[in-house]
């Protein structure tokens, strides 16, 4: 039994997200995901202007005049959602934890695939695989999805990309779409990445927070790395030390992006202190150009 105020959570979730699924995204999301491919349809007579490479060699000679094999474009789509729960996901010093923006937009994700009629599936990750709910179809299974990306309590604190990315390839048999959403603090990602873009089709959601790329100058702080336990003391007020921290987050910011191109996995950028439709709805209309 779902306690009241988490099912009142997931209501107001849907609602504001099933909003912005209609007014945003109604469209997009199945002009930009038109399927895996082509699968066969059915055999029929050879008409002028077919290609050759269609002829069903068998059909034609046991018929004695040529047949071609027609294929229509294969609809259903999986989509997967590979959400980082680590200990650096619940930070945020701009309107929502980085956690709760993950679950929102797992929330316009899940909705869309529902609306086109599409399969939906979850893996949460740490440092280890937390969770797994298999890929269905339907509003009861799309809340369910949605509960567990803004309920669910992991145990691990660290974080495993490679490992949620191993993890997806071998408990998915066919293509899929998949969205990453995390904060990408990790190492050694890359080739487990570029192995699974070749199989599926990978979208890197990128979440950071603003404190997280300039330190403020207010002194003498604590600061406590979630995922390791470790504590440090530092004083915020020497400009030295904020330039190195500012220059050390908008390096690792640019090997993120270096790493997602050189693989060729898009990236949908979201920060904290801003509304993420935008940025989703940028995605949707840039993969919508490059289709056409």
């Amino acid at each position: 039994m779902i306690p009241k105020e988490i099912f009142q959570k997931v209501r107001r979730i849907q609602i504001t997200t099933s909003r912005m699924v209609t007014d945003v995204f109604a469209g997009q999301y199945q002009s930009v995901f038109k399927g895996r491919g082509m699968e066969f349809d059915e055999v029929r007579e050879y008409q002028p202007g077919d290609e050759i490479r269609s002829i069903d060699w068998n059909v034609t000679a046991r018929m004695g005049h040529p047949f071609v094999k027609k294929y229509v474009e294969e609809r259903e789509l999986t989509v997967m959602l590979l959400l980082d729960m680590s200990q650096s996901s619940y930070f945020g010093t701009v309107n929502k934890l980085k956690s709760q923006l993950a679950a929102e937009i797992c929330s316009v994700l899940a909705l869309s695939a529902n609306k086109n009629n599409d399969k939906v599936g979850l893996i949460a990750f740490t440092d280890k695989v937390e969770k797994f709910v298999p890929p269905r179809k339907g509003m009861r299974h799309v809340l369910r999805v949605v509960r567990e990306a803004l309920y669910f309590k992991p145990k691990g604190k660290g974080t495993n990309l490679p490992q949620a990315i191993e993890y997806l390839n071998r408990v998915t048999k066919r293509r899929t779409v998949t969205f990453i959403i995390s904060d990408f603090y990790d190492v050694n990602y890359k080739m487990p990445l570029s192995i699974s873009n070749k199989r599926h089709d990978v979208i890197a959601v990128t979440i950071t927070d603003p404190r997280e790329l300039k330190m403020p100058d207010i002194g003498m702080i604590k600061l406590d790395d979630a995922e390791t336990d470790q504590s440090f003391i530092l004083d915020t007020s020497d400009r030295n030390l904020r330039r190195s921290f500012n220059i050390n987050a908008i390096r690792k910011l640019r090997e993120r992006k270096k790493i997602f191109q050189s693989v060729s996995v898009d990236n949908i950028d979201i920060h904290t202190d801003v509304s993420y439709s935008k940025d989703l709805f940028r995605f949707f209309r840039m993969r919508e150009m490059k289709r056409r």
